[in-house]
């Protein structure tokens, strides 16, 4: 693919001009596989390369490195589940997504070197009472935290975040304990990314200056982006919407929303599907879990890779359960049994809410109701 874009000096739209050639149509898988010509096929690792490099850059200046698999679904062309699994982010979507990056960067760059109106991708400092809480955490947890400064200030806090985002990673990949649960409080202890009118950085990619600009089919702000790109370059002069600030929070809030649904869809998805497999392998046999989560009345455990469920603290049984100061535990009021974040714990599941997509745990070992 041969990509050249010009864009005009401050002032001018005298120079603007893109050329764009596909070499090749590739999906993603072929794109692993360098499935394609001899020309593609070397392009493709040079421009991995290349993003591998971008990456690299964009650690190392501070970003923070959480990668969470997603979730992804067969299904059966009747409406049925068929399987569900935890895909890793192949080679192929990391190189789409560095180059997206770039890109969103360089655009959010130029427009707010130039003080144009558009909609930024923001993604504050944490702030840093949060992040002392996060270490105190993880050192309860006994998984090493970064050395920080008595006094935090959020630059600094913003800094020991992203630090403390390799020690998690590098840590559950040696020990292989706490993959889902110890990313996740790195992830709780952050504020959370959002819409605004003003350029305000990007924190998780330790960016100065992030739009949303390389879906503008899908997404309503990349769409201002792109509008305010071409009014900068000459090319359109539609005046900019006149409620940045109301945009900006209306859709943060829409997207808010999208999420909760997406996080329910795959919910049931998964309900359904461990109904489906529990009529074949049977209720009572028992699975290996992990502990995520947890609140005053139970646990959340993620078990047999997929699913999740509920294992409320009256069902552990022989003592009163309850959080320890931190949040990070429940533990025994007489017997000092305590269940932690990231511990393993075999359940067997009571009962499936398939229409809600909420699954009810009970311990290993306990009969069932």
């Amino acid at each position: 693919m041969t990509v050249t874009v010009e864009f005009p000096p401050s002032g001018s739209a005298s120079m603007y001009r893109s050329v764009i050639r596909s070499d090749a149509r590739l999906t993603y898988g072929q794109a692993e596989r360098r499935e394609a010509e001899g020309a593609v096929a070397a392009a493709l690792d040079l421009t991995d390369r290349l993003t591998a490099r971008l990456r690299d850059q964009r650690f190392a200046r501070g970003a923070l490195r959480i990668e969470s698999p997603e979730i992804a679904f067969e299904f059966d062309g009747r409406g049925g589940v068929e399987r569900a699994w935890k895909e890793s982010e192949p080679t192929a979507h990391r190189l789409v997504e560095e180059l997206m990056i770039a890109a969103n960067e360089a655009v959010a760059e130029l427009l707010s070197s130039r003080r144009r109106e558009a909609l930024y991708r923001v993604h504050e400092r944490p702030d840093p009472q949060a992040i002392e809480l996060l270490l105190a955490k993880l050192a309860d947890l006994r998984v090493p935290t970064p050395p920080a400064p008595e006094q935090l200030s959020p630059a600094a806090a913003a800094r020991v975040a992203a630090q403390a985002s390799e020690l998690v990673m590098d840590y559950t990949r040696r020990s292989r304990r706490g993959g889902e649960a110890f990313p996740s409080l790195v992830l709780r202890s952050l504020k959370q990314a959002r819409y605004d009118a003003e350029n305000l950085g990007h924190s998780g990619l330790a960016s100065p200056a992030y739009c949303h600009f390389t879906s503008p089919i899908r997404r309503y702000p990349d769409l201002v982006v792109h509008r305010a790109l071409l009014r900068e370059l000459g090319a359109a002069d539609e005046a900019a919407p006149g409620d940045l600030e109301v945009l900006a929070e209306h859709t943060s809030a829409r997207e808010r929303e999208a999420s909760q649904v997406e996080y329910l869809a795959d919910e049931l998805c998964l309900a359904w599907l461990l109904d489906d497999e529990l009529f074949e392998r049977g209720w009572d046999e028992p699975w290996d879990g992990e502990i995520v989560g947890l609140i005053g009345s139970g646990l959340f455990v993620r078990f047999g890779e997929v699913f999740e469920g509920f294992l409320p603290a009256r069902r552990l049984g022989g003592d009163y359960f309850e959080p320890n100061e931190l949040g990070t535990a429940l533990a025994g009021r007489r017997g000092g049994t305590t269940y932690s974040l990231g511990d393993g714990i075999g359940v067997v599941v009571e009962r499936i809410e398939r229409a809600e997509g909420k699954v009810e745990l009970s311990p290993a070992g306990r009969t069932r109701r």
